[in-house]
């Protein structure tokens, strides 16, 4: 059997992740083969393995940082949701319906088989196992039938490590108060506090953390500085969407829906020094960008008429017809045809009519597409023509089929990983508008550059000044930097004899 440590919050926010993938790089670094586990994750972001099966993006990141390959079985209980008060369901990779809250609650319990099978799989091949909580463990109204807190560190007899954020201030009530409102035999799963996020001298916060031991009884392993890392994060949380600098040789705006999905798909263009990305929720926010990027929606048709109803719409309308880059991907490749169709009720029902970029209609389906794929470019024409021929990697995660209308020119020909490299066309381009179902397609350097180039010769700027940019070489050294920062911070001879007991 596989060791295991768990690392629970006290609130959303407080850093699981992150640090659960630090410490995946640690164990690494250190000669272990560890794995991450998240019984149930609610995300946005989500992520199709070489299966074929559904699971969210923080455990892909923390599968990375451990350099494994991402499995449906890190993470099997994923919900995304749907509005304030449904989610769709999935389990063990696969979509099982649409439930609100107060249904799934009712049916959470059945789910617990498949937890275990799945963190039973992860222990056949791993020595290590870091578990990562969700939100607090001292929610009262959720603690019954508990399945990803102090649940899930029941089940497997999981040690725990609850982490606090400094940041957003009253740590210390934080950590004693999720303390105090827990049971005590889940108390006593935990071996050691965390305080996450701090800005400042620790010499001055020293008093501090000698009183919350004395009054906890339960040591502190570690103060975690406030860092500046290139590493996926949670979903609605992110720090990401506040960016609004704009010193880059080229502006890209990033339309900012209410219910947008795997914005991860802008991770590159994020990370190269030449741009500056931004997330634009309003007509106040869109300025002159130089390209704008429509991101996957969880319900497209709600979203599109949240944009006609706030003007960014008409915004991105006009930018295409100036001919400048529109570019969507998934929910925002389909709001780019003439018109979407629900007549199953899959989002919104019934038909809305779309932005009229795109010579395509779209209708949605109850069988969710989920697939792994890659191939090429087809000849592009207009503003990325150079790109034409380039390779590409990816998945598809979506609802609806996409047909044209009139005369258009595919963007993409992909081969279908799952079933016998069966060829298909995908995408759409007209004048300077383009849009495909793949998402990480940017991930790929020939498309990054290429576009850069494009936008840069567009602004009559040299396109030979942008550097080659290798996300998976960034992406090892980011992880590399967390691990170097988590190690200088905690304790990591108490972490691992809290590991061995």
């Amino acid at each position: 059997m596989a060791k295991s440590i768990m690392i629970q919050g006290t609130m959303s926010n407080a850093g699981k992740s992150i640090l659960v993938g630090g410490l995946c790089r640690i164990l690494r670094q250190d000669g272990y083969h560890p794995a991450p586990f998240k019984s149930q994750n609610m995300a946005l972001n989500s992520y199709i393995t070489e299966e074929g099966l559904e699971m969210g993006r923080a455990q892909v990141m923390q599968a990375e940082a451990a350099k494994i390959k991402p499995k449906v079985c890190m993470n099997p209980i994923l919900l995304k949701p749907t509005n304030d008060t449904g989610s769709q369901v999935i389990v063990n990779g696969e979509v099982i319906g649409s439930m609100s809250a107060k249904e799934y609650y009712a049916h959470k319990k059945e789910y617990i088989p498949s937890i275990l099978k799945a963190y039973h799989e992860l222990e056949k091949e791993h020595d290590i196992i870091v578990i990562e909580g969700a939100g607090s463990p001292a929610e009262i109204n959720l603690k019954e039938d508990d399945i990803v807190n102090m649940g899930m560190a029941a089940m497997v007899d999981a040690p725990v490590l609850l982490v606090g954020d400094i940041d957003r201030g009253g740590v210390f009530a934080q950590i004693v108060g999720t303390l105090e409102l827990l049971e005590k035999d889940e108390k006593e799963r935990i071996k050691g506090t965390i305080i996450n996020k701090f800005r400042g001298d620790k010499e001055i916060l020293k008093p501090g953390l000698t009183m919350l031991e004395n009054r906890t009884k339960v040591p502190v392993a570690g103060v975690i500085p406030y860092f500046y890392l290139d590493i996926d994060d949670e979903d609605s949380l992110t720090e990401r969407f506040h960016k609004k600098d704009t010193t880059g040789l080229l502006d890209i705006a990033v339309i900012r829906l209410p219910r947008i999905s795997n914005f991860t798909d802008f991770t590159a263009l994020e990370c190269m020094e030449e741009l500056s990305v931004r997330y634009v929720s309003n007509v106040a926010e869109f300025g002159n960008p130089d390209a704008v990027l429509l991101p996957g929606s969880k319900n497209t048709m709600e979203d599109l008429l949240w944009m006609r109803q706030n003007g960014l719409e008409a915004k991105v309308i006009r930018h295409g017809a100036n001919g400048k880059l529109v570019f969507g991907i998934c929910g925002g490749y389909q709001m780019l045809g003439e018109t979407i169709y629900d007549p199953a009720g899959v989002e919104h029902g019934g038909m809305i009519r779309g932005m009229g970029l795109l010579p395509m209609k779209t209708v949605f389906e109850s069988e969710k597409t989920r697939t792994r794929v890659r191939g090429h470019f087809q000849k592009v024409e207009g503003l990325l023509e150079n790109i034409s021929g380039v390779r590409i990697e990816g998945y598809e995660i979506h609802m609806g089929t996409t047909r044209f209308t009139g005369q258009a020119a595919p963007l993409l020909q992909l081969e279908n990983e799952l079933q016998s490299k069966k060829n298909k066309m995908d995408g759409c381009c007209s004048g300077s508008v383009y849009g495909c179902y793949v998402h990480g397609i940017f991930d790929e350097s020939g498309v990054l550059s290429g576009l850069v180039s494009a936008l840069l010769k567009q602004k009559g700027l040299d396109p030979a000044q942008i550097q080659t940019f290798d996300l998976t070489a960034y992406k090892e050294e980011q992880y590399d930097k967390l691990a170097d920062i988590i190690r200088a911070n905690l304790d990591m001879n108490v972490v691992y004899k809290i590991i061995e007991k």
